[in-house]
């Protein structure tokens, strides 16, 4: 029996479709301190976790026979790909099984600073009539601009085609995907065109403070800004900049960069006058890192982990 343990909680679907195949041995270590874990993976055949330790080879070195790691998520940048690579470990991520709810949340979230439900919903609950105030913005015939055309940016793009609107995507790893809805475009097109720019790629070397001031310098008109990626994506004293200039007229954002790892401890450092704006601004709308996180995506996560675990299905990178 191949014992798999979870570092962390997600849908029980998973553990139940791998023990129903009866290849598996399915172990709960969501409590397990660090210690713990180099004390009891050495006979481990997969790990499961979503956030909770990064998988590097401080702590897989503990576990010689490991054969897959399976992250509940989409995001990689927590696993040493490399070592894993060398040591010939599988890794398994489900960005399959989020990306319908990125798409909702993000369109869910362009929606609210165009027409400044956020600010108006306030207002309202505190007194205030703002009717001019809370005057908002039309999505038609404006241009949105997609950056990374996976899983998550594809998923976004079928929530906007019910808008009369110029959709644009670049990817630097894909061609051939435009039809007759999304134009496949160059970055300089997206930064030069769009009223709307909306980040969905991973964190890596490349990536990290993508929208740097360098990014926001080049935009050919105010923006809204949406990222539902990764924190670090977006170089938030860039951001603020751009905002006093009127580059960015709104920025939504479901992660930022001072999330910690585990996402859990967001509120710190109330001395960070950078994460003060965030908090402060009328031209920001936060989520708690909730965009792929609904009642439904929890299970499908699970759902395609033991899919692809399993060997069963067809699956789209």
């Amino acid at each position: 029996m191949k014992k798999v343990i979870f570092l962390d909680t997600v849908h029980p679907i998973l553990s139940e479709r791998l023990t129903q195949s009866g290849e598996y041995e399915c172990i709960e270590g969501h409590e397990w301190s660090r210690e713990v874990c180099e004390n009891r993976l050495h006979d481990a055949h997969g790990i499961v976790i979503r956030s909770r330790f990064t998988m590097d080879e401080s702590i897989l070195k503990f576990a010689p026979n490991l054969q897959f790691i399976a992250r509940s998520g989409a995001g990689m940048e927590n696993i040493d790909e490399d070592y894993c690579l060398k040591r010939g470990i599988t890794l398994h991520n489900a960005p399959e099984g989020n990306r319908n709810a990125v798409g909702e949340h993000a369109l869910g979230m362009l929606l609210s600073m165009m027409n400044k439900i956020h600010t108006a919903n306030r207002d309202v609950k505190n007194g205030i009539w703002d009717r001019e105030g809370n005057r908002g913005v039309e999505l038609d015939g404006k241009t949105v601009g997609i950056i990374g055309y996976g899983n998550n940016g594809r998923a976004f793009a079928q929530k906007l085609r019910g808008f009369d609107i110029t959709l644009l995507a670049y990817d630097k790893y894909k061609t051939g995907f435009g039809d007759d809805f999304v134009i496949e475009a160059t970055l300089e097109a997206v930064l030069r065109k769009s009223d709307v720019i909306s980040f969905h790629i991973p964190q890596n070397d490349e990536t990290i403070y993508f929208a740097d001031q360098e990014f926001f310098d080049a935009l050919g008109k105010p923006i809204y800004l949406l990222n539902l990626s990764r924190g670090k994506i977006v170089e938030t004293k860039s951001l603020i900049n751009s905002i006093q200039k009127g580059i960015t007229i709104s920025a939504g954002l479901d992660v930022n960069e001072f999330e910690k790892k585990s996402f859990e401890n967001f509120f710190e450092n109330d001395s960070n006058e950078e994460l003060n704006f965030l908090l402060q601004s009328d031209k920001i709308l936060l989520t708690p890192h909730v965009g792929g996180w609904t009642n439904e995506s929890y299970y499908k996560l699970s759902s395609v982990l033991a899919d692809k675990i399993l060997n069963e299905g067809n699956f789209e990178f």
